[in-house]
């Protein structure tokens, strides 16, 4: 899964083909919605990080205009 720029070792990769073909369908779709997956998950915490700090940075400026 090179072109995905994913690598795997031999026994993930059996894994990742039995799986496919008891789904019907191709490892790299498999692999695919891994990817997107993984990725979906990567930008949620960050846009929860970035979330958090926005709130900090707001209720700290809140609070020295409050004085």
């Amino acid at each position: 899964m090179s072109a995905l720029g994913i690598e795997f070792t031999e026994a993930e990769s059996e894994q990742i083909r039995q799986t496919a073909a008891a789904e019907q369908r191709s490892p790299q779709e498999l692999v695919q919605e891994m990817r997107e997956s993984v990725l979906a998950d990567v930008r949620r915490r960050r846009f929860e990080a970035a979330a958090k700090r926005v709130t900090t940075l707001s209720a700290e400026l809140n609070e020295r205009l409050a004085k």
